[in-house]
């Protein structure tokens, strides 16, 4: 399990935008959005090799429900979330986050 968390601010805005724009869709689907990320942090946390590498060293964990993908980095102990993108989004976008 790893020790420490660290949500870059990049990506607490990524997923406030997100927050906000399925809020507007439909009261609660924001909430919902937030419980999902939870728990795809949470199994991060839990297990952060899980998932397999996608770009270096960075990993992708996909949320459950929603079209959205959490990249991060797990090294000493720390993750670090870089991006929380829709799965839609250009590839190249992300891996500009990452470089």
């Amino acid at each position: 399990m790893a020790k420490s968390l660290i949500i870059l601010p990049e990506a607490e805005q990524d997923i406030t935008e997100a927050y906000d724009w399925y809020q507007e869709r439909e009261l609660g689907l924001g909430e919902e959005f937030l419980r999902c990320i939870d728990a795809s942090i949470q199994t991060i946390k839990r297990n952060p090799e899980i998932y397999v590498f996608v770009h270096e060293q960075y990993r992708r964990a996909l949320v459950r429900r929603f079209p959205y993908a959490i990249f991060y980095e797990y090294f000493e102990d720390t993750i670090t979330v870089y991006a929380v993108f829709h799965c839609s989004q250009n590839a190249k976008k992300w891996r500009n986050r990452l470089n």
